[in-house]
């Protein structure tokens, strides 16, 4: 694999990666164990602040998958801080995502694609991975989405 393969990736998919959050309470942000990285959770944003709401109340399924995939270029982010090169990973391991919904919602996992889609499209094979996707009652700051990532890395 060439160097830069992720980056260009990245560049062709018109992707800049933000400047990587900072945590909110009493952990870190990533914590490196043998050979992978496992990065707290991520909470969505929008234009800079949380993206609040409930989907099944004030959001809908699309508005969570845009949000699950702003998520994902945070985290791709937080990943290249922590590994110093993105082309190090080997795999996308698992995603956990977590969706602050209505009891009725039921397309969790349809928004979790916003991320999941997102790391194939960067990683290829590479980024297919296993996931959870839960319906949860209230996520800090009243955030509509949050997922961590689990990546194996050379």
């Amino acid at each position: 694999m060439k160097r830069n393969d992720i980056y260009e990736r990245l560049k062709e998919l018109g992707i800049a990666l933000p400047a990587t959050a900072t945590p909110a309470a009493a952990y870190v942000m990533a914590v490196h164990s043998g050979d992978h990285v496992h990065l707290s959770g991520h909470i969505a944003k929008k234009d800079g602040s949380v993206w609040a709401g409930k989907l099944g109340a004030n959001l809908a399924t699309e508005d969570g998958r845009a949000a699950a995939r702003a998520i994902a270029v945070d985290l791709l982010a937080t990943l290249h801080a922590h590994t110093g090169d993105l082309n190090r990973v080997r795999r996308i391991v698992k995603l956990v995502s977590m969706v602050n919904s209505t009891p009725e919602f039921t397309e969790q996992h349809l928004v979790t694609n916003g991320a999941s889609e997102l790391f194939a499209e960067v990683f290829g094979d590479k980024g297919k991975h296993a996931r959870s996707a839960f319906g949860v009652a209230q996520i800090p700051l009243g955030a509509c989405v949050e997922i961590e990532l689990t990546a194996e890395i050379e």
